[in-house]
């Protein structure tokens, strides 16, 4: 497994912006007001060879009594206690700060593997602000400018050199998966139970997941990545800017996913935002599980309950028949691990291939029992199919006419082609070509 970095540090001291210098994109969400991120953010980062998994933690604050700022901190300490390297950030421009001696209190006994990282030193090579922070104790400060990039390379150096030299085994075959849906319907709660331990902040305020977080777990001998995302509303609720942001990430984690688990407020039932969501990741391209969370809040329920909401969902959302379903209770872990079956299931279903022959058979007792229907002019014929491609399944149907096939008609050969093979969960993509 890839050996773990930790960015950690009081709020707005530069730590996403070094994780995104790091790992060459904009992952962390950055933004001038402090408390920005709140939960451990992973992400994949290389240097001279060798690869790690970098994270990048919420903001260290002192002495609060506020329960989200003691989760942070909680955060913050299990991203320590996990890692083989901390980099522990201050700022130069604010000099040694309260915070900062506290979190060298709770560094000092690794400092083995702790990095003291002086941010803001934009004027290196002159910069010499760095060397107040000798007073923490901590190692010698090693000035950088995330901003800019100075004196980056020369910490990912000294990050290398003191990473565990055991040999370091690529997974392969890594299923990423999506946790989605609407604010507070127990996203991080129903990651939380599947991973088995407390990865991302639970709050009863909605919102409080902000940006994507990525967490692996090994199950049944394969790796599902999963990436609680922060809750999805309409356009218009989206007021603040940093919660755009969270928003659009979201949206990107979706069509980098091989499955998307929905999680749906069973106490107040599909709205219409849901179906949005799953309409969205059904268009992506990527699995789909529907999970029903709080099942054990639904009063006065049966048997047939959760068919009958099923039906009602299917009915406003006809793919939605081509999706599993799964009713569970992150709280108390009832069903939560049919989740993890159902995905497992999903993203192999999104790999398979069907054989030319078999694709031909089933298109010819599709057309034989329904004919295209035919427009003005020359007659609309189906000639043959085959599969061409996967994740998603891609079927290619070749026509003398491809531009007249109705759109119902479509829908009747997908119909047929899942009834034909289970594709449960998974979208297929029909592509109409023009015969040669």
């Amino acid at each position: 497994m890839k050996s773990t970095v930790a960015l950690v540090g009081r709020p707005n001291v530069g730590k996403s912006t070094l994780f995104n210098r790091i790992v060459g994109g904009r992952r962390a969400i950055v933004h001038d007001k402090p408390g920005v991120t709140r939960d451990r953010h992973f992400a994949k980062a290389e240097w001279a060879g060798r690869h790690f998994w970098l994270v990048d933690t919420g903001g260290w604050v002192a002495e609060s009594k506020d329960p989200l700022a003691r989760s942070i901190r909680e955060q913050v300490i299990s991203a320590v206690e996990a890692a083989d390297v901390v980099v522990f950030l201050v700022d130069t421009k604010e000099g040694v700060h309260p915070a900062d001696t506290e979190v060298a209190e709770l560094l000092r006994a690794i400092r083995d593997r702790v990095i003291l990282a002086a941010n803001k030193a934009d004027d290196l090579p002159n910069e010499v602000s760095h060397h107040a922070f000798h007073e923490l104790g901590i190692g010698t400060p090693w000035p950088v400018s995330a901003a800019t990039g100075k004196g980056s390379g020369d910490l990912l150096d000294q990050i290398v050199a003191i990473l565990p030299q055991e040999a370091e085994v690529e997974d392969a075959g890594v299923v990423q998966v999506a946790v989605v849906g609407r604010p507070n319907s127990g996203k991080s709660s129903l990651m939380n139970r599947l991973l088995g331990a407390e990865r991302t902040i639970v709050d009863a305020k909605a919102g409080t997941t902000r940006d994507a977080v990525d967490s692996p777990l090994r199950y049944h001998g394969r790796v599902l990545n999963f990436i609680d995302t922060a809750g999805l509303r309409k356009r218009p609720k989206v007021k603040d800017d940093v919660e755009f942001y969270s928003t659009l990430r979201t949206a990107r984690a979706m069509e980098r996913a091989d499955v998307c688990i929905l999680v749906i407020d069973a106490g107040i039932g599909v709205q219409a935002q849901d179906l949005r969501i799953a309409e969205q990741i059904w268009d992506c391209g990527a699995g789909l599980v529907v999970a029903v969370n709080k099942w054990d809040l639904v009063e006065h329920k049966d048997t047939a309950t959760s068919e009958r909401g099923r039906a009602k969902v299917v009915h406003r959302a006809p793919f939605l028949g081509h999706a599993p379903f799964v009713y569970l209770s992150a709280l108390t872990g009832f069903r939560a691990r049919k989740v993890l079956d159902l995905t497992l299931e999903v993203a192999e279903r999104r790999q398979r291939r069907i054989p030319t022959a078999e694709v031909n058979k089933v298109l010819e007792a599709l057309t034989r029992r329904t004919q295209p229907p035919q427009k003005v002019g020359r007659e609309v014929k189906l000639y043959y199919a085959s599969q061409g491609g996967t994740e998603p399944p891609t079927f290619n149907v070749v026509s003398n006419r491809p531009d007249a096939v109705a759109t119902a008609y479509k829908r009747y050969l997908l119909n047929g082609f899942y009834e034909a093979w289970d594709f449960l969960g998974v979208p297929i993509r029909l592509r109409l070509r023009q015969k040669r």
